[in-house]
């Protein structure tokens, strides 16, 4: 069979002789005369290499190909049809996919409600969620893998070659083993803090709140005691509950109410000396869809 593309003229011709099955009412409905369109229907089954029709001077049926053909022909120039809607939806950010990725910090409270508003406002768009740590999301805007990612990183932080858009600041607060005299104590001091073993995060996942963190023991004269290194913030904090030792932990992650850890926060001039932390929405290449989920993010 050839491999010649077959016109949409062509098409629109078989579908209006299938429906009449008449050539003459076929070319009135199509706005012309009955030559060309005999000569289009012997066209397009010249290309084909099948008989869509059997003729006689009294009627035109269809034959089996043709028969099975008309469903799909139809089909074909309805979405035809559609395509200069569908792109103009797609060029104002109605249609089409958006691959997000999230760290677990701002899966906890924030991101289940702009996904919800999102998917509400336009239930077109394909949206991908995706769980990674920070240096996992990088990696995958760099490879084109996402089209935007939420990260964590120290205030102020910001990736190179990205457009960034700061989300959410907080502080960091301790979670500390419940039984720990530390939690129970009316009032917690840095001193005493800082000499408890540590649970933290590889440098590699968030070298910036890695940093931060480490630079406030140093500017205290102090070497962490790293007792063990966990990625996600939920490890972390169940480690914490095992009572290998205390972390440093965004503020967001006291909704995740492990039993056998108790949250707290240093107070007064004290607080002042602790690092916070923040979340933003990077993203390597800008996109209408992208434009209009952000919107949403608040």
């Amino acid at each position: 069979m050839s491999e010649r593309l077959v016109e949409l003229r062509l098409w629109r011709q078989f579908v209006a002789v299938a429906e009449e099955l008449h050539f003459g009412r076929a070319a009135r409905r199509l706005h012309m005369t009955q030559p060309p369109l005999t000569q289009g229907i012997a066209q397009l089954e010249r290309v084909l290499e099948v008989r869509l029709f059997e003729r006689t001077k009294r009627s035109v049926q269809l034959t089996a190909a043709g028969e099975a053909l008309l469903p799909q022909a139809r089909d074909l120039l309805a979405r035809a049809q559609a395509l200069p809607a569908h792109a103009r939806a797609a060029a104002g950010g109605e249609t089409g996919r958006l691959r997000i990725a999230f760290v677990s910090t701002v899966g906890f409270a924030q991101l289940p409600e702009w996904v919800r508003a999102f998917r509400a406002r336009h239930p077109q768009v394909q949206l991908d969620l995706l769980e990674a740590t920070s240096d996992v999301q990088l990696a995958a805007l760099e490879r084109g893998d996402i089209d935007a990612g939420f990260i964590i990183h120290s205030p102020g932080f910001a990736p190179a070659g990205l457009a960034s858009r700061s989300v959410v600041r907080e502080p960091l607060v301790l979670a500390l083993p419940a039984q720990h005299p530390l939690a129970q104590a009316p009032r917690l001091t840095l001193a005493a803090v800082l000499a408890e073993p540590l649970v933290v995060f590889p440098r590699r996942i968030v070298a910036s709140l890695h940093d931060a963190i480490f630079g406030l023991y140093h500017a205290h004269g102090r070497e962490p005691q790293v007792a063990q290194e966990a990625i996600q913030m939920q490890t972390i904090v169940n480690l914490v509950s095992a009572g290998l030792g205390i972390a440093w932990v965004p503020g967001s992650v006291r909704s995740f109410q492990r039993p056998g850890v108790a949250y707290r926060q240093l107070g007064g001039k004290q607080a002042l000396s602790v690092p916070g932390c923040e979340t933003s929405l990077v993203w390597s290449a800008d996109t209408p869809v992208l434009q209009r989920f952000m919107r949403f993010v608040t």
